[in-house]
């Protein structure tokens, strides 16, 4: 299908060439070659059956974890809009929320229902599907802990529905495929006083706070922590083996956590793309510890 049908079946929901700078938490990146915002399920599932296999696809959430390059995305980004984002309790202690619902709305929402478990989540940026497809956590919590159940498109406009115990849920991973689009979620709490939540809440972004950089262009946690490898976390290895003051461009590492890179001004993606590849080569070459990167890179 060319431009013309897509507008003409899509209009203003539809963009070609739009730029994604100010759609992600670094304030880098370029254009993509289509920019789809899906109104409701009707319509993406009428959009994915019409670009099937044709184009690769990236759902962009909250933005908080991804890297744009600065060049053309060859590819679609795909998001959901604000129908997605709709929140609701089942049978007293089943939350249902969309893939578009913040990881702070859903905490706040199970707080305000007397539901405990959900607390580590008021510390996380970013949204229910990036959560989910990055088995994302923090404070030995993660969102396998809280999952009930995901429902899912895939690339031919099917909608699926998977329990949680059928994924193969890893740290930082949910091994789900790259084509499922998330549609929904189910989670399960359990009683708890809400002004205990609150409590527990405050108490988890005051550690957060101290620890970690806030209300800059950062993305969270660059490199994910090397279990299978090392008995230290990222930061010490990272810490141990890199000048901390080194920088490219605008692109540096916090002071206040080495493992969070940070865009001071106007960092290119080749700026943030060499910090991230000289610290996980100075790591290699210092511990003979191969980081993987937790954020996306999209090139």
């Amino acid at each position: 299908m060319n431009k013309e049908d897509l507008l003409f079946e899509f209009k203003q929901n539809i963009k070609f060439d739009y730029n994604l700078k100010k759609k992600n938490w670094f304030n880098i990146g370029g254009n993509t070659k289509i920019y789809y915002k899906a109104d409701n399920l009707k319509e993406l599932t009428k959009f994915l059956k019409i670009i099937g296999n044709k184009e690769k696809i990236f759902v962009l959430g909250g933005g908080s974890n991804t890297l744009f390059t600065d060049k053309t995305y060859d590819g679609v980004v795909i998001k959901l809009s604000n129908n997605f984002n709709n929140i609701s309790l089942l049978l007293g202690d089943i939350i249902i929320a969309g893939s578009s619902v913040s990881d702070k709305s859903l905490s706040e929402f199970a707080m305000n229902n007397n539901l405990g478990g959900f607390e580590f989540l008021s510390c996380i940026p970013g949204t229910v599907g990036g959560g989910i497809k990055m088995n994302a956590g923090c404070f030995n919590r993660e969102f396998k802990d809280i999952l009930i159940s995901v429902q899912a498109i895939n690339k031919s406009g099917k909608v699926i529905m998977i329990p949680a115990k059928e994924i193969d849920f890893k740290y930082r991973d949910s091994g789900l495929s790259n084509d499922l689009i998330f549609l929904s979620a189910s989670f399960k709490g359990f009683e708890k006083k809400s002004n205990l939540i609150k409590k527990e809440m405050i108490k988890l972004k005051e550690k957060k706070e101290k620890a970690q950089p806030t209300r800059i262009k950062t993305s969270g946690s660059t490199f994910k922590n090397p279990l299978d490898q090392s008995d230290k976390k990222v930061w010490q290895l990272i810490k141990e083996s890199v000048p901390l003051k080194k920088s490219f461009g605008d692109a540096c590492i916090s002071e206040k956590h080495c493992n969070f890179f940070v865009n001071k001004g106007d960092a290119k993606f080749d700026d943030m793309k060499k910090l991230i590849d000289f610290v996980s080569e100075s790591v290699l070459k210092k511990t003979g510890v191969k980081l993987e990167t937790e954020i996306k890179i999209l090139e």
